[in-house]
């Protein structure tokens, strides 16, 4: 007994056995010494397999019993569920065939034929070909095998073949036989010679061994003989004990003769397989089959599983569909495949090819439950991890799996090592993808998606059953594309995932294959079909113009549950196993731990990834290329992640979901980091620092910035260790003309999710991080940070410290980060917040970047809100401080820097520019951006930091009345300036003061938009009266000397008080007056080129020459120094002297000062005179006083 239920073999559907022929030739009696009935002699009880008509046995030929004989043994006692009919006789009513005419064993004549008894003769000559009537087996196979109604076979005629086959299975003589032709396959199989005689039990254990016969006689006699017993269940050893009690539970039929067809109980077996298949799919199944009967179901279909006419059910489902399956043989074949799914066994060919293999790497381990060692998913997974290189034990074995090692101690080692392995076996891993697809492609086939996912099938994706398209439905759901998925359903899911292991072989996954393979034949053509690296070549080739519909949702459906187990990934397994055990603590290829969640591993080998050597414990350098790659493209979906999506899936919903565009969500996520809970807050920071480190991670900003790479970037891009130069230069690129708009989105969104922490620019997180940690404690945004580490540089700059706090490699980043803050009003989040309602209103037709928006609040600066004109106020004292940092400036007039101040430093940079402004060479556009920083610069002193360090002294001493009314948020319109200008006239400054207000007054002497008091006050009056001058493209001082030509016209004070006021500048130094400087320059050079300029020595110079008629000056000169004193006499009337400074400043630059002197002079003199007289007179009274 113990053989019936050992051999398990298995049936390759796809592949099924062309029917068995049984022998078409008679059989004939063989004579021998006795009669009718008496004692065997050798041969006198057989007939011969194959034998000719009147021949005796031919050299190969099989012997049987002849059925004379065999109807004389009694039949098996069956169960008491028969006992109660009447028990027939072995033939029906009419006598043995012998005396019906058949030759008897002394007669001439041929043997007993089947075809001859009177129950089958009909039937035999209705159904059966004639040439098979001499040949009883031959018969047999004809007339079980009918199924049509219009061809039946009588009752009778089934009784008489039960009878035959009954005792052909179970008579000694029929075994002595089995033991004649098969003595050497017996002898080499000891299970079989130990087996009783007259049970049937050798012929089932020679057919559980039949893979092993090489005997040819043998084998053909046992071929012929499973023909025999698997056709009907009732033959086959044991199984009608076991299975008794579930056929009349599971109704699947009478075991009871006469009330079914007898050669019809295939449908019997068939019903009990769909009650096992049945019961594995419900989670509480109502009834259950046997221990005892699910092993004989499994072992019968395990026997039928090299021939499958041995299989009555699905044969006579299937046998006229051999082309085109009708539903019946489809049901039948799912039926086999999903037993298939339960013991690999019941697939003869999967057996076969993997038995060396399952042997050699231990995957059929002796004291594991059969339930567990037998179910097809075991098979492969533990195939699949010696395919995927598991690891090795150092002792003694080969290769010891870690299950192994549990229940066998000593067989393995306590350290592991990594060794290649052999590999299996070709055959095997042929057959292994054939059963994966399979699984893929039919979701039934598993009974833990059945189980588990039962209610979300029929809910969400009913009427999809074939080509994985269930499947893939399920898996669009756990997306979160069409509702929610149960967890017990997304772990079938994962399961059945690692099973048929689809990312070493896209093509077990025929909804992907069918769906991508347009892509697959153009973008990736070059790799071998089936190669692991084909779903990579989809990944890159995601979100592109190739790239269809269909396939893109197939693609990332399956990438969901990859990205959740990193070992689906075999290149990633294959080149990080030894980084994952040694770093990250993993088990082998198909061991899991509940305690480890889903995505745990890659996080822990891309968290390594990016570590520096100086942190340690890094990947290899395979292994680190690998991780880097598929973060790249994973990072296109956020469902890619397990880690982000478990914990960001309530903020998703809350902040992002309107965000459906690709990439859109976690880009979504980052504008929220500040409102994001906790964890969802700490992964998505986490991510956003790598990505400052490789900015490759972003794949679309890559593929939208590949144009920039190429030209600008091509350096840094081909650099293996990116550690954040490809993103800067990307932003230093940002502007230029091959620039498109989604790479400059892209770059401008990073720098925006940069200022949320310091730590997602990874150069100056590099480079400042110990600064901030000693500096900068507690401060966590970038902005903050900058500041912080600025004010701490400035500090020790001004106060000339030896050694600065912060270290060089920090100032130095930090000159970058300060830089690219200053290209968009949003990486100031301060500026931005306080000044949105202005942009609103003043700059709403402007676009953010190149810092335009700054240059719009600057240009309506007298328009702006209180607090956004604060804001900018100190940006733009924080520009003239140091005018790198004025990002307008810097890019207009970056090629004159260039030319003009190389070497100049960045606070002087814009002195520079100014002194060479007036230069043939300055590009207009530069002048221009100059000019419009001076007029900034002479709005308040405050922002001009060179004029401001000069007059330190000076402000408080003259303009202290100004400064008390002054607020720190506004500006002071030039006051403070023109309070400087007056007392320069006076010639009361400080030297280094007066340096300074000469050169202001110069520049604004040429230019009247640089005096803001000027224009304050004239404005009317310049757009009235010198509107010509104004609008000239270039300014040299036209609109000054209109106004003072126009003097007697203005009517406004304060105008006039301002034209005067240049006028009184003029006199103090000719140098101030362009257009007189202009004119005298040739007279001053031949006069008064020994004169020192300043205080008015020049001026005096020349009005001596002017008065001296025996110099001659240019007529040019003689009529603007003319004008001029027209100019000083009418100023002097309308605007006598403040005071005695006044009063003597304005003699001394008055043309007849000579003649005043001398008044002024003599008049001394005569009132010294008329003292000395006096003091006379008064003495003399006095001593006449005295004397009386």
């Amino acid at each position: 007994m113990a053989a019936c239920g050992r051999v398990l073999r298995m049936f390759r559907l796809a592949a099924a056995l062309p029917l068995l022929l049984l022998a078409a030739d008679g059989a004939q009696k063989i004579q021998g010494p006795g009669g009718h009935g008496q004692g065997p002699g050798p041969g006198s009880n057989l007939l011969p397999l194959g034998a000719q008509p009147g021949g005796g046995v031919l050299p190969g030929q099989l012997l049987l019993p002849q059925s004379s004989q065999l109807q004389q043994q009694p039949q098996p006692q069956q169960p008491q569920q028969q006992q109660p009919q009447q028990q027939q006789p072995p033939f029906p009513a009419g006598g043995s065939p012998v005396r019906r005419g058949g030759a008897g064993p002394g007669g001439a004549g041929g043997g007993w034929k089947l075809a001859e008894e009177e129950s089958c003769r009909e039937d035999v000559s209705r159904v059966c070909p004639k040439h098979t009537w001499s040949n009883n087996l031959a018969v047999l196979e004809c007339l079980q095998d009918v199924r049509e109604p219009e061809n039946e076979i009588s009752s009778d005629c089934n009784h008489l073949l039960w009878n035959y086959k009954l005792n052909l299975t179970t008579d000694p003589k029929f075994e002595s036989v089995a033991r004649e032709v098969c003595k050497s396959t017996i002898s080499e199989i000891k299970e079989c010679a130990d087996e009783p005689v007259g049970k049937g039990y050798l012929v089932s254990c020679l057919v559980d061994h039949r893979g092993n016969i090489t005997e040819y006689q043998c084998h053909q006699y046992i071929t012929k003989m499973t023909a025999i017993i698997f056709s009907d269940y009732r033959l086959i050893c044991g199984f009608m004990d076991d299975c008794k009690n579930d056929i009349n539970i599971l109704k699947c039929g009478s075991i009871r003769l006469g009330e079914k067809d007898a050669h019809s109980q295939g449908e019997v077996v068939s019903c009990l397989e769909k009650g096992l298949v049945k019961e594995a799919e419900e989670r509480d199944p109502k009834v259950q089959v046997s221990e005892l009967c699910k092993k004989a179901i499994l072992r019968v279909a395990e026997l039928s599983s090299d021939d499958f006419h041995l299989d009555r059910h699905l044969y006579f489902a299937c046998r006229d569909d051999r082309e085109r399956f009708c539903e019946n043989c489809r049901e039948a074949l799912t039926t086999r495949q999903k037993l298939i799914a339960q013991d690999y066994k019941v697939s003869y060919s999967l057996a076969k090819s993997c038995k060396s293999d399952l042997k050699k790497y231990r995957c059929n381990v002796e004291n594991l439950p059969r339930s567990r060692e037998a179910r097809l998913s075991y098979l492969l997974m533990c195939l699949e991890s010696a395919v995927h290189r598991v690891v090795y034990w150092s002792r003694g074995v080969d290769l010891c799996f870690p299950w192994v090692a549990a229940s066998d101690p000593d067989a393995c080692g306590a350290v592991p090592c990594l060794r290649t392995g052999r590999q299996v076996s070709s055959e095997c891993q042929g057959e292994m993808l054939d059963y994966r697809r399979m699984l893929m492609e039919d979701f039934s086939l598993s009974p833990e998606i059945i189980l588990s996912c039962r209610g979300e099938i029929e809910h969400h994706c009913s009427g999809l059953h074939r080509k994985g398209r269930t499947l893939h439905c399920l898996m669009k759901v756990v997306r979160g594309e069409k509702g929610n998925l149960g967890m017990n359903c997304q772990q079938a899911l994962q399961t059945l995932i690692q099973e048929t292991d689809p990312g070493a072989d896209y093509r077990i996954d025929r909804a992907l294959n069918e769906a991508c393979e347009s892509v697959i034949q153009t973008a990736c053509k070059h790799i071998r079909s089936g190669d692991p690296m084909i779903l990579s070549c989809l990944m890159e080739h995601l979100y592109t113009e190739k790239m269809v519909e269909d396939c893109e949702h197939r693609l990332l459906e399956l990438q969901y549950f990859i990205s959740r187990d990193w070992k689906l990934d075999p290149v990633l397994y294959r080149k990080c196993q030894g980084d994952a055990s040694r770093l990250c603590h993993t088990h082998g290829w198909n061991e899991t731990s509940e305690l480890m969640p889903p995505g745990a591993v890659f996080s822990c080998l891309y968290r390594h990834a990016y570590r520096t050597e100086e942190q340690g414990r890094r990947l290899s350098r395979e292994c680190r290329a690998e991780v880097q790659r598929i973060l790249h493209q994973r990072a296109m979906d956020v469902k890619l992640d397990p880690a982000l999506q478990d914990k960001c899936l309530i903020d998703l919903g809350k902040w992002c979901s309107e965000k459906t565009e690709t990439g859109q969500e976690l880009e979504c996520l980052q504008d929220h980091l500040d409102d994001l809970a906790v964890e969802c807050r700490d992964i998505v920071g986490n991510l956003t620092e790598l990505e400052s480190e490789d900015i490759q991670i972003e794949a679309l900003l890559m593929r939208a910035c590949e144009p920039i790479i190429q030209n600008f970037c091509h350096d840094v891009a081909d650099n293996q260790i990116d550690s954040g130069d490809l993103m800067e230069c990307l932003i230093q690129n940002k502007h230029q003309k091959d620039m498109n708009e989604k790479c400059a989105v892209g770059v401008t969104h990073f720098q925006l999710v940069q200022m949320k922490d310091f730590r997602f620019s990874y150069k100056f997180k590099m480079a400042c991080k110990e600064d901030v940690l000693k500096l900068c404690p507690n401060i966590k945004k970038k902005v903050d940070v900058v500041i912080c580490l600025s004010t701490t540089v400035r500090n020790d700059t001004l106060q000339e410290v030896k050694e600065h706090r912060v270290s060089l490699k920090c100032r130095k980043q930090l000159r970058v980060e300060e830089l690219e803050m200053t290209e968009d009003i949003r990486l100031e989040p301060d500026l931005y917040e306080a000044c949105k309602g202005d942009i609103r209103n003043h700059c709403s037709t402007v676009q953010y970047g190149n810092a335009q928006i700054i240059e719009c609040l600057k240009e309506n600066k007298k328009q702006l809100s209180p607090r956004c004109h604060q804001k900018v106020f100190k940006l733009q004292e924080t520009e003239m401080m140091d005018p790198e940092l004025d990002y307008t400036l810097m890019r207009v007039c970056k090629q004159m820097i260039k030319r003009f101040c190389p070497e100049a430093d960045s606070k002087t940079m814009l002195q520079c520019l100014k002194q060479n402004k007036n230069s043939e060479l300055m590009d207009p556009k530069c002048k221009q951006m100059i000019t419009k920083r001076q007029i900034t610069q002479n709005t308040d002193y405050r922002l001009n930091p060179v004029l401001r360090k000069a007059c330190k002294a000076d402000i408080p001493k003259f303009c202290h009345g100004i400064l008390t009314k002054a607020k720190d948020d506004s500006e002071l319109e030039g006051q403070v300036i023109s309070c400087l200008k007056l007392r320069y006239a006076d010639q009361r400054l400080s030297s280094d003061c007066e340096d300074q207000i000469r050169i202001i007054i110069q520049e604004s002497a040429l230019d009247y938009r640089l005096d803001p008091q000027l224009q304050l006050h004239c404005s009317d009056e310049i757009a009235s009266l010198c509107a010509e001058e104004a609008a000239a493209q270039e300014q040299t001082g036209q609109v000054e000397e209109c106004l003072k030509v126009n003097l007697l016209k203005i009517k406004t004070e304060g105008c006039k008080k301002e034209v005067l006021n240049m006028l009184k500048e003029s006199k103090a130094d000719i140098f101030v007056d362009p257009v007189l400087h202009t004119a005298c320059a040739l007279d001053i050079k031949h006069h008064c080129a020994a004169i020192t300029p300043g205080r008015g020595r020049q001026m005096s110079c020349l009005m001596e020459a002017l008065e001296d008629k025996r110099v001659r000056l240019q007529p040019e000169c003689k009529k603007r120094l003319n004008d001029r004193i027209e100019m000083w006499s009418y100023a002097a009337k309308v605007a006598p002297a403040d005071g005695f400074s006044d009063l003597a400043m304005q003699v001394m630059t008055s043309p007849s000062k000579n003649y005043i002197l001398s008044v002024i002079s003599g008049s001394i003199c005569i009132l010294f005179l008329v003292g000395l007289m006096c003091g006379r007179i008064t003495k003399r009274v006095t001593r006449e006083l005295k004397d009386r």
